[in-house]
């Protein structure tokens, strides 16, 4: 773990700085591989905020982050320095107990940086050269963290996949310009060929042509090698084809008609079935061979991703599903909310938003311990789950003791009320000590507030705001009831009597 101070500029600064540009990444759009992994650092670290940080000469520019918004920094004041000076990890439980970083403007000053660990992210300016740190997987927050040796272990492990998608972006970008460019001189040499089927292997990348004149079709060594064929003959367009599942088939069908027509060109990702009958993920490119004016050929590149893709569709769930309770997370509640309001008219069906509070959760975990607390959200989602009297709806946990649900139709409408009420019921929860006195339980309860979408709540920020808003309003009532927005009166538990609720 990194000692920090020191000068700010490490040793070989101006290589470092060329196998930072070498990547042509700086001031690229977000990328959803990126992004699923700073979801997955905040989510492992409950941190407020995380960020793929890559330090320039004078600034620090953000590939990725969540937390806040603003795409860049002046490089004076990152902490990510220190740990690209060191090249090794950066873990500060307390930035106000440490006398280097607790005057700092990000300390004290937005974003108020509290606790703070980072990674840092190498890279070279080609596979042979020396690996650098150009940049930084980190975690931070305004509240103290929690660095246990496995949540560091995992920063790690999600660092070490940047590095990777980095490297194959070089790869990528090295293998598919020498093969889009000189493809016809590479068939015709065979030093150049030579060449370009150590490129293929190095980045799994095999090239192919489709002559339009005989419809014949040319594959190199590594496309024979991700279909799992010999290289041998010239396969026939339409078996080849065949090895796509029937949607895929049809896209790459109509891809080369485009290609072969108009000259458009074309990338995909798609299924393969190869010769074994394995599934694969491919990424498949193609453009037009013009001569004279006319599309002669259609020639392109396919490259087995399937393990990137694995790697991104687990982050993916990782970052939409709430470890503790299997609920959605707050994310993914976030992305479903915003589509049903986009697709659903308001007059087509109606929809709604709950937030739930659970009562005397804090006095649980002071009181049982932080496994009892857990415990009783693993129950509250599990009752969640089990809530068919709601209808279509889909809970998620917000974070903390706070999750919601999104309702629709007329359990979001007329019956919005009765299906409150029904939760308050359900959501009532008794948690006793080990060896504790029967009598001496701790009942956690909910309190709920929620919102019809409706012309002035439209929009998730303003459902959410006003669900919130009569949630307080309940709270304030007593503990363990419901309240919905722009209606009068306080809902309580089937068969509970409001002066008796907890």
């Amino acid at each position: 773990m990194a000692a920090h101070g020191g000068a700010m500029f490490p040793i070989h600064e101006e290589e470092r700085l060329e196998a930072l540009r070498s990547l042509e990444v700086l001031d690229t759009p977000p990328e959803a591989e990126f992004e699923a992994i700073v979801q997955g650092a905040r989510h492992i670290f409950d941190s407020r905020m995380a960020f793929v940080s890559l330090v320039d000469a004078n600034r620090q520019w953000f590939k990725a982050r969540c937390g806040f918004s603003i795409p860049e920094t002046p490089r004076e004041v990152s902490i990510c320095q220190y740990a690209i000076a060191a090249d090794d990890m950066l873990v500060i439980p307390d930035t106000l107990a440490d006398p280097l970083f607790a005057s700092s403007p990000v300390v004290t000053g937005p974003p108020h940086i509290r606790s703070y660990a980072g990674i840092p992210l190498r890279h070279g300016t080609s596979p042979d050269a020396r690996r650098l740190p150009i940049g930084t997987l980190c975690v931070a927050d305004d509240r103290l963290l929690e660095f246990t040796p496995e949540k560091l272990e995992l920063l790690k492990g999600f660092a070490g996949v940047i590095e990777g998608i980095l490297e194959a972006r070089r790869a990528r970008s090295e293998s598919l310009k020498l093969a889009l460019s000189r493809q016809e001189a590479l068939i015709e040499s065979e030093r150049a060929q030579r060449i370009l089927q150590q490129a293929e292997r190095m980045a799994r990348i095999g090239s192919w042509r489709l002559d339009l004149t005989n419809n014949e079709t040319h594959w190199s060594a590594q496309t024979y090698a991700i279909h799992q064929m010999p290289p041998v003959g010239k396969p026939e367009l339409e078996k080849a084809l065949l090895h796509y599942p029937p949607a895929d088939r049809a896209k790459v069908e109509g891809a080369l008609a485009a290609c072969a027509n108009t000259g458009q060109p074309w990338d995909l990702e798609v299924d393969l079935i190869n010769a074994k009958g394995k599934l694969r993920r491919i990424r498949l490119m193609g453009e037009a061979e013009i001569r004279d004016r006319q599309v002669m050929a259609v020639i392109g590149v396919m490259q087995d991703i399937t393990e990137r893709y694995k790697v991104e569709r687990r982050l993916r769930e990782f970052a939409l599903t709430d470890e503790l309770t299997g609920l959605a997370s707050r994310r993914a509640f976030n992305e479903t909310l915003d589509e049903a309001l986009a697709s659903t008219p308001a007059r087509a069906s109606a929809l709604a938003v709950a937030i739930i509070d659970l009562d005397r959760f804090k006095e649980v975990n002071d009181r049982l311990g932080h496994p009892a607390g857990d415990e009783v959200l693993r129950v509250m989602a599990a009752k969640l789950t089990a809530a068919d009297h709601l209808g279509d709806f889909l809970a998620a946990r917000l974070g903390g003791d706070e999750f919601v649900v999104m309702l629709r139709g007329s359990h979001a409408a007329e019956r919005l009320a009765q299906g409150i009420e029904q939760l308050l019921t359900d959501l009532r929860h008794t948690v006793y000590g080990e060896g504790a006195d029967p009598h001496e339980g701790i009942t956690v309860s909910a309190t709920i507030g929620a919102c019809v979408r409706d012309a002035a709540h439209a929009d998730r920020p303003s459902l959410m705001k006003a669900a919130d808003t009569a949630l307080y309003a309940a709270k304030r009532a007593r503990r363990g009831t419901g309240a919905i927005a722009g209606r009068d009166g306080i809902l309580v538990a089937h068969g509970a009597p409001a002066h008796q609720v907890a």
